[in-house]
């Protein structure tokens, strides 16, 4: 089934979907890599307020390439991450934040549990960083620019990016792990 939805999204914008459904998405979202997850921890620690809203939030697991411009940025390739990096911290921030998406590359092993009643994970393909830019109609803000262009969270409108498949539901299914269990009893 595919799917066109709008950010942001709400635990009830995506209990209806399932392992294998494809999403377009349009609106504002939010890369963040390995840093910025860590900074957000510390700054929950700290008690301090993030220099965006989560509310609602899609986080793409991404470090783009971006060109600056006169007006600004200019989007050169934006293509997705492995967001198994990300795994030992999301537990935390899926507690903390009000994030209910995450887009990224490979899956998040183990994660399926936490993800449970309240967050979904959409896979984009590896090498689609040209695809990804076109979708990227305008970057909005550049955030916490000092841990650098890949690492930095940068806050993008997006229309039809996409096309992402969902490889975590909500209702514990994931993708991933049913088809590497179903290549190890093709294998014997």
């Amino acid at each position: 089934m595919e799917h066109h939805l709008k950010t942001p999204l709400y635990r009830d914008d995506i209990l209806d979907l399932k392992c294998g459904d494809v999403v377009y998405l349009s609106g504002t979202i939010l890369t963040a890599r390995d840093e910025a997850h860590a900074r957000m921890l510390e700054y929950n620690e700290k008690v301090e307020k993030l220099p965006f809203s989560l509310d609602g939030a899609v986080i793409y697991h991404c470090g783009p390439l971006m060109k600056q411009i006169e007006n600004g940025w200019e989007v050169v390739a934006a293509g997705p991450t492995t967001s198994a990096r990300m795994i030992s911290m999301t537990p935390s921030l899926l507690d903390l934040y009000d994030v209910h998406v995450l887009i990224g590359k490979g899956g998040m092993d183990g994660l399926s549990a936490s993800f449970e009643g309240r967050c979904i994970y959409l896979a984009y393909t590896g090498g689609c960083a040209a695809l990804a830019a076109r979708a990227i109609k305008k970057v909005k803000t550049f955030h916490w620019p000092d841990l650098g262009m890949a690492e930095g969270v940068w806050e993008l409108e997006v229309e039809n990016f996409g096309p992402l498949i969902v490889g975590m539901d909500a209702i514990e299914n994931d993708l991933f792990s049913n088809i590497k269990e179903k290549a190890k009893g093709l294998i014997g």
